[in-house]
């Protein structure tokens, strides 16, 4: 059974360096070559709420060969068609790619290598690149968890030993509604990264001024809105059931949601989104597969959603060098 990580950044790294020291064999494969020589010259060096350093092997796109078995996909998904065609010459013929990405990435994917070779994984944890071979994990340890399912009705042959692979990091449901468990995912990325992105701030930054918090707020309850008019039940996230908490339909409700969001939020205070991470950067950022996601699925099933639209638009306006992240964009959603 062989398994890679391709796209092996912060995240990629940190599980990588996770499943090898907890005795997994797995291969860390990204583009970046600084990164991947740190990697093989010094191993991973795990910082944050842990602290640790894993050898680790670790190749660029160019020095893979062979077929893998397992191949977990953690590119940022506006790159998918390029990537998992690539990909595809590397896949073993019962081979099955897991993503673990953000938004709602598997019915593409599936088009490319077949529905029957895809696996969804939704990551309940973050984390920060800081230079090549140097990852910060800003999650609790306790909330080290994954989430693992397939919009196919059948059990795929090789979910037993994804989530034996995974489970050398943290704890691991699989989840029958994963369509429900990608939702609940997409509901704190474009809450809390859609809002760390364009305030230039941390998660719990966000949740923690009044002003942004209320933006938070009404990001969430769009997309409860949403799965809600198009019959899609969003699971709960680590035992916690984010409709039942952050639901309203009255002011007392409201209230007691807003009092909740940083709460719920706490063991993630110090994460910075991967979209902020790549505006930093000057790249584009994945807001169009997650705030825009939920826009799109508003809009097919009759649901408005003024303010993920409108954090899709200063995170376009973001990329196009118009603005940048800061707290003075909470103006933009008066």
């Amino acid at each position: 059974m062989r398994a890679a990580i391709y796209g092996a950044g912060s995240l990629g790294t940190i599980l990588g360096a996770y499943i090898t020291k907890n005795g997994g064999k797995i291969e860390l494969i990204n583009r970046n070559k600084q990164h991947i020589a740190a990697l093989q010259t010094k191993g991973a060096t795990i910082t944050g709420k842990v602290n640790f350093v894993q050898a680790v092997t670790a190749y660029t796109p160019d020095q893979m060969t062979g077929k893998y078995d397992i191949i977990f996909l953690m590119t940022k998904q506006q790159f998918n068609r390029e990537v998992v065609t690539f990909l595809k010459e590397y896949l073993a013929d019962e081979g099955v790619i897991v993503t673990l990405q953000n938004g709602l990435p598997e019915p593409e994917i599936g088009e490319i290598v077949g529905e029957g070779r895809v696996l969804g994984c939704t990551v309940a944890w973050g984390a920060t690149m800081h230079e090549g071979g140097i990852c910060e994990l800003t999650s609790e340890p306790d909330s080290l968890s994954f989430s693992l399912g397939s919009l196919q009705a059948e059990e795929h042959p090789l979910l037993g030993e994804v989530k034996r692979l995974l489970e050398l990091m943290g704890r691991v449901e699989i989840d029958q509604n994963f369509i429900g468990s990608r939702w609940s995912k997409l509901l704190i990325n474009a809450a809390f990264s859609g809002m760390s992105a364009v305030l230039g701030c941390t998660f719990g930054e966000a949740a923690g001024n009044r002003s942004s918090r209320r933006i938070v707020q009404a990001l969430i309850k769009e997309c409860i809105d949403v799965c809600a008019t198009g019959g899609i039940r969003i699971e709960p996230v680590q035992g916690k059931d984010i409709v039942k908490l952050l639901d309203y339909h009255n002011p007392i409700k409201k209230a007691i949601s807003a009092f909740i969001i940083p709460i719920a939020i706490r063991k993630h205070a110090l994460l910075k989104a991967s979209m902020l991470q790549d505006l930093e950067k000057g790249k584009k950022s994945e807001v169009d597969a997650i705030n825009g996601a939920v826009s799109a699925y508003g809009r097919k099933v009759g649901c408005p959603t003024p303010m993920n639209d409108r954090v899709v638009e200063i995170i376009h306006c973001i990329e196009a060098g118009e603005k940048r992240p800061s707290w003075e964009n909470l103006k933009l959603f008066a």
